[in-house]
């Protein structure tokens, strides 16, 4: 988005539209408690990167032989 020259963007946690500049230390949170409950959420586990890696699979008839 853009606002006379601006670049705009959308506060990922309360969805307000929030100006981005070099002097608001929060982006792309519009304010600090936004940042925070963001925060919050990713280490409560609400929020995850998708990843195809995940976890080897293991055949158990290899495992009882080591």
């Amino acid at each position: 988005m853009s606002e006379m020259g601006k670049k705009v963007v959308i506060c990922p946690t309360c969805e307000k539209l929030v100006v981005w500049h070099d002097e608001n230390e929060y982006r792309p949170f519009c304010s600090g408690r936004c940042k925070l409950i963001d925060f919050g959420d990713w280490a409560a586990g609400k929020h995850s990167i998708p990843s195809e890696m995940g976890f080897p699979e293991v055949d158990e008839n290899q495992e009882k032989l080591q």
